[in-house]
């Protein structure tokens, strides 16, 4: 192989390496961040019995800082029910939305343990673990995480759909993410994130009805990635499109990449929502393909 040919491969390895940790980094953060702040404000102290509007507001702000530092570097998911969404809507490949929610399980344990390393043992407790609470039925927790994530997932589909909405989506999801908590923590302590109710689960070692905190939100993510893609606001992707996207082929860069040249045009509608961070970080997660993106 020829020197120059090899010095090409070196920089496109180089290049993927930095696109991809980059953003599975932030990921870490934003969920690490989100679970450190949000749970912590779920803590029984003494003192000052957290309310339901504080734990709203708190979560509301975990959400709004965790996105405005890490949204340009990984579209700031934050969430695997969030990146689940993006996948059946197409908006990144498999390869990413694995890596995606094993640095956001990792990132909320992280917190989650760092929570409980800086509280008194006296004030821990559950450290804010999920749990059915007010004789609901499984059922109906269920049914509520799905509203609730359902409700959370279209708020961020249409605050980063650059056909709808340009700037930070900061304020608008960590408004979403409020609203839930002013509904949700009456009846599960409000999830809409399998990360979240993980990261506690893990370091308290109680997994009791856990499940549920990961169908009701990743069943509400799903229905509320087809409600937005394919009924409100489809767009025109067809299946080859959709099936690069999904194995993150060379031809997803064209799609992730194409709508920004369309956006500068009159007809920008067709543009593909979440290209914003999908240009910054370059390349997609995925195993080297045969030809060199560009």
């Amino acid at each position: 192989m020829e020197p120059g040919v090899c010095n090409r491969a070196n920089m496109l390895v180089c290049r993927l390496w930095k696109a991809v940790s980059r953003a599975l980094f932030a990921e870490f953060l934003a969920t690490g961040l989100y679970v450190f702040f949000g749970v912590g404000s779920v803590l029984q102290w003494p003192s000052a019995l957290p309310s339901v509007l504080q734990i709203a507001i708190t979560f509301n702000l975990a959400t709004a800082t965790a996105v405005q530092v890490t949204w340009k570097a990984s579209g700031a998911h934050a969430n695997p029910a969030v990146t689940l969404a993006f996948l059946v809507g197409s908006h990144i490949s498999l390869p990413r939305a694995v890596a995606y929610v094993a640095a956001q399980l990792a990132g909320a344990t992280v917190g989650a343990a760092l929570l409980y390393g800086v509280t008194p043992g006296d004030i821990r407790g559950t450290l804010g673990i999920n749990m059915v609470h007010n004789s609901s039925s499984t059922g109906q927790a269920v049914t509520v995480e799905v509203i609730l994530t359902l409700q959370l997932v279209l708020c961020i589909f249409a605050s980063m759909d650059n056909r709808q909405a340009l700037g930070s989506p900061a304020a608008m999801i960590g408004t979403s993410v409020a609203l839930g908590h002013l509904i949700g923590v009456y009846f599960t302590g409000c999830s809409m994130n399998p990360a979240r109710s993980f990261g506690p689960a893990v370091i308290i070692g109680k997994f009791t009805v856990h499940w549920i905190f990961w169908v009701g939100p990743l069943t509400g993510a799903v229905l509320a990635s087809l409600i937005y893609n394919f009924i409100l606001f489809p767009d025109t992707k067809t299946l080859a499109e959709r099936l690069a996207i999904l194995m993150g082929t060379t031809e997803v860069e064209k799609v992730g990449v194409e709508p920004q040249k369309k956006e500068s045009r009159a007809s920008s509608g067709d543009a593909e929502m979440g290209s914003n961070y999908a240009a910054q970080a370059g390349l997609e997660l995925a195993i080297l393909p045969s030809q060199p993106p560009e």
